[in-house]
């Protein structure tokens, strides 16, 4: 289920096979006064009935990445990769990139700091 500023995603009616899992995803953005806007994500859910929550930001040029930071943190917390993205459903991740690109107004083809890609871990 999508709505501006959260995803939620829960294995209900998976693939079999599939670990259960539900993960709520909130976003938005923030100014830092040395970084300028960042995009603050929360995460919050259980996968396979391990509770966990984290944070993490990225800069306004790489926020576009967020899927992989996503996964790499469900995989940290149990989720293997093998059993899909997270953001499965390409409706919502679509929904959700266009909402961050509205907060962020950004534009395609703006340029990305390659130092901003080491500084958000990838």
């Amino acid at each position: 289920m999508f709505e501006p500023g959260h995803l939620h995603r829960s294995s209900v009616g998976a693939l079999p096979g599939t670990p259960e899992f539900a993960v709520d995803i909130y976003y938005e953005v923030r100014q830092d006064a040395a970084e300028g806007a960042m995009l603050h994500f929360r995460m919050v859910g259980q996968i396979e009935g391990k509770q966990f929550a984290e944070e993490f930001e990225l800069h306004r040029d790489t926020a576009f990445n967020f899927a992989s930071s996503i996964m790499r943190i469900a995989s940290k917390h149990g989720f293997h990769p093998n059993f899909g993205p997270v953001l499965r459903n390409h409706k919502e991740y679509d929904l959700m990139f266009d909402d961050i690109r509205s907060k962020l107004k950004a534009v395609p083809g703006e340029p990305v700091n390659l130092d901003h890609l080491l500084k958000d871990g990838f």
